[in-house]
């Protein structure tokens, strides 16, 4: 298991080299034209070619032998609760775990698995505040992950807003999973969260843990949350007109997550290619959950979305990337200089049918991870949770 860290800093500069394909994360280029990545500081300053980049005095040199570079993966709905445990499962390192599927940057929809969770306005923010802090100073494995996400509850006002947003607090957890499930009530919150630049996410579907509710599309489309969370259900989704009035009716962002109805969900993505709107489309796991811990759950979710919902893979990797990174706000997702140096290296899995890495994707199977970089620093070697890579990076130094 890797060690927990906190926001460590990169000594020295990172050179990989002889990469054999470089996605961008990027929808309107999805390949980059490259096969070498400098890093400093913990963020990229270098990508193309190897003539055409500084790689001298290079504090750790990792040659791709012919693997892809990805930006790291990101899921964009987990539900913490303290370090790397969850009591929903009982089980700990699932954010370890999770690592080793090629994940570097997590984002909290919510707290909600804490036993006694608070309740009462005091304890909501008490809550969102001490988680933001925890993980802000704590990273498993040193994945990043964005927490402190207050669930709606009656009785919240304007200034409770504020106080948050002061104290660091930039998420809301699912609206609809506390006390607040109208959609004259939620929008009214929703709107005080965003003056106060805190982004929300609405449940959608059938109720998931104790406490929340039926959210119809009415009332996601009247809170008017910036997400519109695991369209596909949570576990159950709603009627596929219904996703179909969602994806037709407002512009935010569409999350499909693993631990939903993948008919749903396969169905949210082709609506959203209708609409030429890919670039909304996020992926996330909903996990920890009652379905479990998958620490290959983006990895799947890219594989599914590609091989039965027709998309090119290079797509959908900017799905699970690029594209939650500019709806989340985030410095990591792509490949370009001046972003965060969080990277995976991957191959086909040895045996696959596909030609090559993005073939065996769009055929259905799982790569294989070789290396996880986050910030500069290597994270995990071989995977191990993926099925063996063709080709693994080498470290030469």
């Amino acid at each position: 298991m890797a060690l927990a860290a906190g926001p460590e800093k990169q000594v020295g500069k990172l050179v990989i080299r002889n990469i054999g394909l470089m996605l961008s994360g990027k929808l309107e280029a999805p390949i980059l034209d490259a096969d070498t990545i400098v890093a400093e500081g913990g963020r990229i300053t270098a990508i193309g070619r190897a003539a055409d980049c500084d790689t001298g005095n290079a504090r750790v040199t990792i040659d791709a032998r012919g693997c892809a570079a990805t930006p790291g993966l990101i899921d964009s709905h987990v539900h913490p609760v303290f370090g790397d445990w969850t009591p929903r499962q009982n089980q700990l390192g699932w954010i370890d775990s999770m690592l080793n599927g090629g994940v570097t940057t997590m984002i909290s929809a919510g707290e909600v698995h804490l036993p006694g969770r608070p309740r009462d306005v005091i304890g909501v923010k008490a809550l969102a505040i001490t988680a933001q802090r925890a993980y802000e100073s704590f990273r498993p494995g040193g994945v990043k992950l964005l927490a402190g996400a207050p669930v709606l509850e009656k009785g919240m006002v304007e200034s409770d807003f504020a106080e948050l947003a002061a104290a660091g607090v930039k998420l809301l957890g699912e609206v609809g999973l506390g006390t607040v499930k109208a959609g004259d009530e939620a929008k009214r919150m929703v709107a005080w969260a965003r003056k106060h630049g805190i982004q929300s996410t609405i449940h959608t579907g059938g109720p998931s843990v104790p406490g929340s509710g039926y959210i119809d599309a009415d009332t996601v489309l009247e809170a008017d949350a910036d997400i519109i969370g695991h369209i596909n259900g949570g576990h159950t989704a709603l009627p596929l007109s219904q996703i179909r009035c969602l994806c037709e009716g407002c512009s935010r962002a569409i999350e499909i997550v693993h631990n939903g109805n993948e008919l749903a969900g396969l169905t949210a993505l082709r609506f959203a290619k209708e609409l030429n709107q890919l670039e909304r489309v996020i992926l996330g796991t909903d996990s920890p959950a009652g379905s479990g811990v998958q620490p290959l759950g983006i990895l799947r979710m890219i594989a599914m979305l590609s091989a039965l919902g027709d998309t090119p893979a290079e797509l959908v990797f900017a799905c699970a990337t690029g594209n939650t990174a500019r709806i989340r706000a985030l410095d990591c997702g792509i490949l370009e200089p001046g972003r965060a140096a969080d990277i995976v290296l991957m191959d086909r899995a040895q045996h696959s049918s596909g030609a090559d890495l993005l073939d065996s994707v769009r055929k259905g199977d799982l790569p294989g991870i070789g290396m996880v970089i986050i910030d500069g620093i290597v994270r995990c070697g071989r995977s191990r949770n993926t099925p063996p890579a063709e080709r693994v990076p080498e470290m030469l130094h």
